[in-house]
């Protein structure tokens, strides 16, 4: 309908000032068959087209360019006076105010002083209780691990203890090893710790790694065979407290702490322990009391059903004070396990069991220790409380051997 229009006879376009209350002047290209209306930029009262004599238009425009030197002049006698001074002090106390709070961050960042690694989580045993099952059975290639522990070292890990799942079943105890010997030849850590069931420990693994290895815990929540069997600390038909007196004997002889680690349940509540205990004569025995985690011995998604194996604090309590005559026994409640251990999984991330559960935390390899840590849910202060602090190098024990 438009294509053959004649736009000839079209008149131009007209340039129109529009003027606003506040003084604002500018130009506009109104059709002269147009009709309409805008806002000012500056203060958005509504104009409307109208044509402005040019002595007004002048009036404005000498208005609007004495108004324009004013604030220029304003803003020199300012700077000039003092204010850029004002503003680099003011400019200074902020960056000074975020130094001072990013400093007070770092002081109030947890430090990983004590780690927990469980870098597999497979194993030959069925323990009904256990919080740490095998729900992958990945595991790190050596090399990043190490990265980690580097990671670790250079953030102040003082102490690290390599767990699992069972951490001789890997490699048969040689990727374990090569991570032991790092952490004490390289990264020169004060302390370097296991704990495992025992059961694939051999003599040759004390002959190569014993040197780099601080304490050894075993694991023994029973000193009865049928009991052992009924807690699932077994493989098949195998004597479980044959391998920890063998193993005691081990690390007399290539001088490794010996510890013992013992979880009190329903099976063993009654039990006393304490004459075989100091018969091993342990540095430490740390008893615990059998703990519920959503996702690993607990819940829908778990691979075991601890409930059958909880006890009351009551029954923990008299268990400890039936053997209050051992003066090695370090006893853990629910209350000081929970949040008290900073624990890296098969990916290197933080744990967090606040909740009950174990939420991860990004990997330290991918965002490094500082930003991780943020997220283990560590309770520094009851790691105190319950004694996570000891003499833990086997240097200063002063054993004899």
């Amino acid at each position: 309908m438009f294509a053959n229009r004649d736009r000839s006879a079209d008149p131009l376009p007209r340039s129109v000032y529009k003027v606003c209350p506040c003084r604002h002047v500018f130009k506009m290209l109104q059709h002269p068959q147009c009709k309409g209306s805008r806002r000012c930029y500056t203060c958005g009262f509504k104009m409307h087209f109208s044509s402005v004599s040019p002595k007004l238009l002048l009036q404005l425009c000498i208005s609007t360019i004495h108004s324009i030197f004013a604030s220029v002049f304003s803003k020199v006698r300012y700077w000039t006076a003092g204010g850029c001074k004002g503003s680099v002090s003011v400019l200074s106390a902020a960056a000074a105010a975020d130094s001072k709070l990013n400093q007070s961050k770092d002081r109030d960042a947890t430090t990983p002083t004590s780690v927990n690694y469980h870098f597999t989580r497979k194993c030959n045993y069925k323990c009904g209780f256990c919080f740490h099952t095998a729900k992958t059975s990945f595991v790190l290639p050596l090399e990043e691990a190490k990265r980690g522990l580097k990671l670790l070292k250079e953030s102040g890990m003082e102490k690290i203890n390599f767990s699992g799942g069972e951490p001789f079943l890997h490699e048969k105890g040689e990727f374990l090893g090569e991570m032991v010997q790092f952490c004490k030849q390289d990264l020169q850590l004060p302390s370097v710790s296991i704990v495992s069931n025992g059961s694939m420990i051999k003599e040759k693994w004390f002959q190569k790694y014993g040197a780099y290895l601080d304490i050894l815990a075993v694991s023994c929540d029973s000193f009865d065979e049928a009991t052992n069997q009924l807690i699932g600390r077994a493989q098949g038909r195998k004597s479980h407290l044959e391998n920890l007196y063998k193993i005691r004997n081990w690390c007399q002889q290539y001088k490794v702490a010996f510890k013992i680690n013992s979880v009190i349940n329903t099976f063993n509540i009654d039990e006393d322990m304490s004459e075989h205990i100091m018969e091993l004569n342990p540095v430490r025995w740390k008893v615990f009391q059998c703990l519920l985690i959503d996702g690993e011995n607990a819940g829908e998604d778990a691979l075991r059903e601890a409930e059958r194996f909880v006890i009351s604090d009551q029954q923990f309590q008299e268990f400890l004070d039936r053997h209050s005559n051992v003066s090695c026994l370090v006893p853990e409640s629910n209350e000081k396990m929970r949040n008290s251990y900073l624990i890296l999984d098969e990916y290197m991330r933080f744990l967090d069991c606040r909740e009950g559960r174990k939420d991860p935390s990004k990997s330290i390899l991918d965002v490094g220790v500082k930003e991780a840590i943020c997220f283990s849910g560590f309770d520094e202060k009851m790691f105190l409380k319950r004694g996570g602090k000891y003499v833990w190098s086997k240097a200063d024990m002063k054993l004899e051997w």
